[in-house]
Formats: C-alpha cells, structure tokens, sequence
C-alpha cells in the first residue's frame, strides 16, 4: 500500500465484504482503523482512532447519477452500525490477519456504543 508522506504508516486488508486500513504510529501500535463492510450491496465505514474515536458513515461511491461520470467515493452520515452482526462476520474473515491487528479491530467492533 503507498505510504504518504507525514501520514501514519498504513495497512490494507480486503476479502469479498470488508475493506480493512490500519495506521499506525511510530512505536508500532494501532493509531486507527477504517472497516468499510457491505461493499455490493450498501457500503458503509466503521473508523476510529486514538484521536477522533468512533465514527460510522455510509459510502457514496458516485455512480448514482445517470449520465455523469462516476465522481470519488466519499463519506456520508449514515444510520446505525450493528456491532453484533458485523463482529461476527468479522471474526470470521480476522482468521487471516495478523493477531495484533484481528484482536484489536474485534475488540474496537465489540465496544462500540451508538
């Protein structure tokens, strides 16, 4: 993945449902994490970071607009995120992932308060 210049140093893990990104800082901890899920189907982002905490956002990836051309996917306020359904489709998709990273995304997933 392209690391970009003063940004936290960055991972990308995907499979069929979830897009994963973890940064993370100089002493190699996990600074945050973006898990876009639902891809086909409504795709929306759980992040949080040290910084910021929790946010959830659906994903607008600007091609519903017929006879433009297809804009950048961005951000979007977005209903409620289910920890329990999405958790649980996660740990089973985290078994490839390294254990540092699979313990805590699940761990962040499992505590999210609305």
């Amino acid at each position: 993945m392209r690391q970009i210049e003063g940004e936290p140093r960055r991972r990308w893990f995907d499979d069929e449902y979830f897009d994963l990104i973890v940064w993370f800082d100089k002493d190699e901890s996990i600074w945050g994490f973006q898990l876009c899920y639902d891809r086909e189907k409504k795709p929306r982002a759980l992040t949080w970071t040290k910084k910021y905490g929790y946010k959830h956002t659906g994903i607008d990836n600007g091609e519903h607009v017929w006879g433009t051309s297809q804009n950048a996917p961005v951000l979007v306020e977005d209903g409620l995120f289910d920890p329990g359904a999405i958790g649980k489709k996660l740990e089973t998709a985290a078994k490839e992932l390294p254990l540092q990273i699979s313990c805590f995304v699940l761990k962040k997933v499992s505590d999210f308060k609305p």
